[in-house]
């Protein structure tokens, strides 16, 4: 069940090009890796392969943290929980990997040998920082 996202979270999460980095569990221990990521309406979708896929289909409990640097400051982050779902459906996994691809100017195909994950959000915690 997608919770509600405070508006600024959302406005934070959509408006650049930022590298995710993805919380997944491997054999009871923490397994992180940065990555492409795309948010709209309670959704993260992301294109994931090897160990992350499988530590998403063995426990589809995730965390999400993204954070805006600028000269080494950090500027705003937030940090997301939430179930993973793996997207079998062939023509809804093309638009999902379309998607995240045009957001960070990459070709439509670039990519391909990813599979799109849909992170439905549990929680999102968000902050900024003053000058």
């Amino acid at each position: 069940m997608t919770t509600d996202v405070p508006d600024e979270a959302e406005e934070l999460l959509t408006s650049e090009r930022l590298i995710a980095h993805l919380g997944t569990c491997r054999d009871g221990k923490p397994h992180v890796a940065p990555l492409w990521y795309r948010y709209e309406d309670g959704v993260v979708e992301l294109a994931i392969t090897g160990r992350k896929l499988a530590n998403i289909r063995e426990n589809p409990r995730v965390a999400l943290s993204v954070q805006k640097d600028e000269d080494g400051r950090a500027r705003w982050g937030a940090s997301i929980r939430g179930t993973a779902t793996v997207i079998d459906d062939e023509d809804e996994a093309e638009a999902v990997l379309r998607r995240i691809n045009r957001k960070y100017g990459a070709g439509d195909d670039a990519w391909s040998e990813n599979t799109p994950v849909r992170i439905d959000v549990g929680s999102v915690d968000y902050w900024t920082y003053d000058e």
